[in-house]
């Protein structure tokens, strides 16, 4: 049985999909994070977050996504890059903000971090 947060990564997952991006690798975990989904869109590597809130109550999806979270995942992307030899990988972070309930609303935020 998957749990809530398994259930939106396969949500997001799905979206990506049909927008063009192939998964690489799901739940990536290391000594140093997570990172919900590695997928490739074009000739980048993409690092994606996803978050989902059921309300905009105190910024939504995407702002739950703090500066502390973000230099996690870039600390777990250079890990991964460093692990699997991609130091010359053209990189970017995305984040899919899921919210409400179904139908759910997706927010794709590109170079969501720098």
């Amino acid at each position: 049985m998957i749990n809530r947060g398994q259930q939106f990564e396969l949500l997001a997952l799905a979206y990506l999909e049909q927008q063009g991006l192939r998964l690489i690798q799901q739940n990536f975990l290391c000594k140093v994070g997570e990172i919900d989904l590695i997928m490739q869109h074009d000739k980048h590597l993409v690092f994606v977050e996803v978050k989902y809130r059921a309300s905009k109550a105190y910024g939504g999806a995407a702002a739950a996504v703090t500066v502390s979270k973000q230099q996690k995942l870039v600390r777990t992307a250079k890990w991964y890059l460093q692990q699997h030899k991609l130091s010359n990988t053209a990189c970017r972070f995305d984040v899919v903000a899921i919210e409400g309930y179904e139908p759910y609303q997706y927010q794709w935020i590109r170079n969501a971090i720098n």
